[in-house]
């Protein structure tokens, strides 16, 4: 499709608004509930708001807080206004979110309950004011006439609306395909933050993705329990916005998701879709299935025909059940899914499939139906964007992923010299991942280009294919595989319940860890058998979708 071609993302949520009127939209699960037509009101009031406070289209509006409906409603507010939204996660460092928000140079600031009493407004000096995202209340106001209209909003929109607030008043900014409606920051897997600028035919362009493989199984007055920061590209785009371009009611975990929380969560919305990272659903399997199915006598059973399929058919039932039992698939995304537990998966015919994506794609980049997953694929390339692989022998030689299309973002806020890095002439998206494609284009992705290792004898060396296979391993919650010297050395931390449970010592730790490395050693190229195993004494520092920030260690 020809840029010039895509629709109005803003029409497309104006739609959905009249259309979904008295339908619930967004929940706070356990709390509250907002109607599409209580969303309206919202961006209307905050419309008044942001018009009296002088803030221009184009100018920047920033988010940082858990979950929250009224999170969701301040995000259409700022996009229908003709601002850029500058989501920020709650998860970062204060002095993160002080940079954020000035290095974005917005004009206003939401903010979550949670996040505020850390910040300090007086390292934010160019904002005009700072919205709390319980009540919309101003925490703090440099300007007298964004007080003004907040005291007086009721009247205000009173004024606006002098009979009845009704769907077809609704009138939003006109927005061009290539002008910027998000200002994205990467959560820093391999370096520090960089402004990622959104583009309103990436939105769009994810939106008509989803909604061509999951148009027809997901449908208005369905429900989903969102779990992913919305801050992320991730969790906004398919835990999100594509639901309510559908009129789907979004449940908002709200409190940390904890297993018991999780489970009657997802017993009591029945999501029809699950958007999970690989540590959720490797977790449940873990606890859930694998202990069930070690005893040999099972696995024996396993392999033998019609018995075999019953109790693949039973373990697949209650991992369904345990997830809400009523979703189309499970969606994978954000970090590469341990191989042992995709085996798995695939063995039982449990309904999931693996994703691929990135920030700077607003992020899908390939993708399959669950019916069509391949075993250690993170599908294909979807629609409105390409795929490539630079390298020599895209089928037998991992080569740089590089994709083009709607998707791509136009560049990195005020980082000239990363954007030429990223974004070749051509159009062309460096991803940093490595990969290769199949005869049907299936992506297999190897590992991260930086991450990649250089061998004693110049082999290269994916130190996430070794970490694959580690973290099946006796005893190991977390891994990471770093170079000392000319060594690999595997960093590991170990199941700290198992750990108290058997009452080990580090000394036995150590044996059990160097028995793990004599395990793993023939079922890797001599040029990536491991040295030796250090046993960490903390958990690994992650980024909000739980990628180990590997930097830190290497």
């Amino acid at each position: 499709m020809e840029i010039t071609q895509v629709p109005s993302y803003n029409e497309m949520i104006r739609q959905s608004i009249q259309d979904h009127w008295f339908l619930d939209s967004m929940s706070d699960y356990g709390v509250f509930t907002l109607q599409y037509k209580d969303v309206a009101r919202i961006i209307e009031k905050m419309h008044i708001l942001f018009e009296e406070a002088g803030i221009q289209k184009g100018d920047k509006i920033a988010l940082c807080g858990r979950n929250l409906s009224r999170w969701g409603a301040a995000f259409f507010s700022i996009l229908t206004y003709g601002a850029v939204a500058v989501p920020i996660l709650h998860e970062f460092h204060p002095s993160q979110v002080h940079d954020i928000v000035n290095h974005s140079e917005a004009k206003l600031l939401f903010v979550g309950d949670k996040v505020w009493p850390t910040l300090n407004a007086d390292e934010m000096p160019d904002l005009h004011g700072i919205i709390s995202l319980v009540d919309y209340s101003l925490l703090v106001s440099r300007n007298d006439k964004l007080t003004y209209a907040r005291e007086n909003l009721n009247r205000l929109f009173g004024e606006k609306f002098p009979s009845r607030f009704l769907p077809e008043l609704l009138s939003y900014h006109k927005d061009q395909p290539d002008e910027m409606a998000v200002l994205n920051y990467t959560s820093g897997t391999t370096s520090n933050s960089k402004g990622v600028m959104i583009p309103y035919r990436a939105l769009w362009s994810n939106c008509d993705f989803a909604v061509h493989v999951l148009g027809d199984e997901i449908k208005a007055g369905d429900r989903v329990l969102s779990m992913l920061p919305m801050a992320h590209m991730y969790g906004m785009a398919f835990e999100f916005t594509f639901e309510f371009m559908r009129g789907v009611h979004v449940n908002f975990l709200t409190k940390a998701a904890s297993p018991t929380i999780l489970m009657r969560a997802l017993a009591d919305v029945k999501p029809v879709i699950l958007i999970v990272v690989p540590l959720i659903i490797e977790k449940i399997v873990r606890k859930a299935v694998l202990p069930r199915i070690q005893d040999p006598k099972v696995r024996m059973l396993m392999n033998v025909p019609v018995i075999g399929d019953r109790i693949k058919k039973r373990i697949c039932d209650g991992l369904t059940q345990a997830l809400g039992g009523t979703f189309y698939e499970l969606i994978i995304g954000g970090a590469a899914l341990n191989q042992e537990i995709e085996r798995l998966l695939h063995e039982i015919g449990f309904r999931y499939t693996v994703g691929y994506g990135a920030t700077e794609c607003a992020p899908i980049i390939t993708y399959n139906d669950w019916k069509n997953q391949v075993v250690g694929s993170c599908g294909r390339s979807v629609i409105h964007q390409e795929l490539r692989i630079d390298s020599p022998d895209p089928q037998r030689i991992p080569g740089e992923i590089l994709t083009r299309g709607l998707n791509v973002m136009l560049g990195y806020y005020k980082n000239e010299e990363a954007t030429r890095a990223a974004l070749d002439a051509d159009g062309w998206y460096h991803t940093g991942d490595l990969g290769v494609l199949d005869s049907q284009g299936n992506l297999f992705i190897k590992g991260r280009s930086k991450n990649m290792l250089l061998g004693a004898n110049g082999q290269n060396v994916y130190p996430e294919e070794i970490e694959d296979k580690l973290s099946g391993m006796t005893l190991v919650s977390e891994c990471l595989v770093v170079q000392r010297g000319d060594k690999l050395v595997g960093l590991v931390y170990p199941d700290q319940e198992q750990v108290k449970k058997l009452r080990l010592s580090q000394e036995d730790l150590e044996n059990i860890m160097e028995q793990n490395r004599k395990e793993i050693n023939p079922n890797l190229p001599s040029y990536s058998q491991l040295f030796s195993i250090q046993v960490m004494e903390q958990e690994f520092e992650k980024t909000p979708k739980k990628s180990i920030k590997r930097f830190l260690y290497t």
